[in-house]
């Protein structure tokens, strides 16, 4: 992207999209003639703008990475569609799809395995650089290309860098590195898969604060997986949880954070370190309970898949998949959660007292 004046206007959006991996066929399956899948994603719509980052919160095998890749079109949805720019997006393969890549880059969480330990900084970009047409016509004008991107991530001189290998370098200096190759293409969307959970915490808050200024310079739209909820406060404009491959809550990231609606949220915001706390400042509310191991995605549990873990959980929640459900004042804010439906919520209640 050019650094001219910003539009907020959506670039790519994932639209109900879904995807299913095939389980290897065991003797039990072969009987039954059934193959199961895993529900790694089901039916998670995801909007990206221009100049704003939006972050995808979730523990460990929630779906994070799969929506990452669903995007970057490294794996085919099992259904919904992909729109950049309001248009489907082409299969793989030809012109379309090559443009396509150029547009949309990723940037992987271990920069250490994602570049060529025999290769220097200088062939990475100049690389990325040939593939995507962006490196100029002569020597010189790829020379000033490769240092453009140095100086973009701060890696300055750029002498010192570019015939450096990548053991030759910190964590820090790798993944920049990593996020000047995705830069060369000149997207205009970086998916950014936990860019800083594999670098030193003394360096992690300079990392995200250059993609936030790439962000806002180059007026990128960007994903941010993380399952630091914490961070996404700090970093990004809107928050979306996920929890077993479905969404479960999403808004600003203000919001979700301070306000969070659904039980799972509360529970990822309870369990992130808060100065407030030691202070004596009143923490959120945070259920009683959320112990308890994640559902088999090769068989989910019906009905909201929290239910099992869930403190607030009611009969209803146990049978019928919550809908998105608006969530107090603020627009935009929602959540899956039976309990932010009036009827079901106030039949419940009347149950217990009739109990009592």
């Amino acid at each position: 992207m050019t650094e001219t004046e910003p539009r907020s206007d959506v670039v790519l959006t994932a639209e109900a999209v879904t995807r299913h991996f095939p389980v290897r066929r065991g003797l039990a399956q072969l009987l039954r003639r059934q193959r199961p899948v895993v529900h790694a994603v089901d039916d998670v719509t995801v909007t990206l703008r221009r100049g704003r980052v939006t972050a995808l919160v979730g523990e460990s095998g929630s779906g994070k990475s799969t929506v990452a890749r669903l995007l970057a079109q490294l794996q085919p949805p099992t259904s919904g569609r992909i729109l950049l720019h309001g248009q489907p997006v082409a299969v793989r393969g030809g012109r379309p799809f090559r443009a396509y890549v150029r547009r949309v880059q990723m940037i992987f969480q271990d920069p250490f395995a994602s570049l060529n330990p025999v290769h220097t900084v200088r062939y990475h970009l100049t690389r990325a650089l040939r593939i995507h047409g962006t490196a100029g016509r002569g020597p010189a004008e790829r020379a000033d290309a490769l240092h453009r991107l140095l100086e973009r991530v701060a890696l300055t001189p750029p002498q010192r860098y570019l015939d450096a290998f990548p053991h030759e370098l910190s964590g820090g200096q790798r993944q920049r590195v990593a996020i000047a190759r995705a830069l060369g293409a000149d997207p205009e969307v970086l998916l950014a898969d936990e860019p800083v959970s594999m670098l030193d915490v003394s360096i992690r808050l300079g990392v995200l604060n250059l993609l936030r200024e790439l962000t806002e310079r180059l007026h990128l739209a960007v994903l941010y997986i993380t399952h630091d909820i914490a961070s996404a406060r700090y970093f990004a404009d809107e928050t979306l949880v996920m929890y077993a491959g479905r969404s479960v809550e999403g808004g600003d990231s203000e919001t979700v954070t301070q306000r969070p609606a659904h039980p799972y949220t509360r529970l990822l915001v309870g369990s992130a370190p808060d100065p407030d706390r030691i202070t004596g400042a009143a923490p959120p509310a945070v259920p009683d309970r959320g112990d308890g191991e994640p559902p088999s995605l090769i068989r989910p549990p019906a009905g909201c898949r929290f239910h099992p873990r869930c403190p607030a959980a009611m009969p209803r929640c146990a049978t019928d998949l919550p809908p998105r459900l608006d969530v107090g004042d603020k627009p935009g804010h929602w959540a899956a959660c039976w309990l932010y439906d009036r009827h079901t919520a106030a039949s419940f209640a009347g149950a217990g007292k009739g109990d009592g």
